[in-house]
């Protein structure tokens, strides 16, 4: 398990996980809104999810990491 830092994530980090994700394709997009909300679409067609802050984008990074790690073990 890697360890959480005592800081909430600013901005430019969840910034640097939403490209991240986007340019590898685990994403197919995010967008910052002025409020400070994410709005994240997984696919194309899908529908899009809001989130709350960067918290949650770096929260989603994480699980999406933690289902590509478990998945890929699986087929070890």
């Amino acid at each position: 398990m890697i360890p959480r830092p005592n800081h909430p994530p600013a901005h430019a980090e969840a910034n640097a996980w939403a490209e991240v994700l986007v340019r590898r394709g685990l994403l197919h997009a995010t967008v910052l809104v002025p409020t400070g909300q994410w709005l994240v679409q997984h696919t194309a067609d899908g529908p899009v999810h809001v989130l709350a802050g960067p918290s949650d984008i770096v929260e989603l990074a994480a699980a999406i990491q933690h289902r590509i790690r478990s998945t890929r073990a699986d087929t070890r």
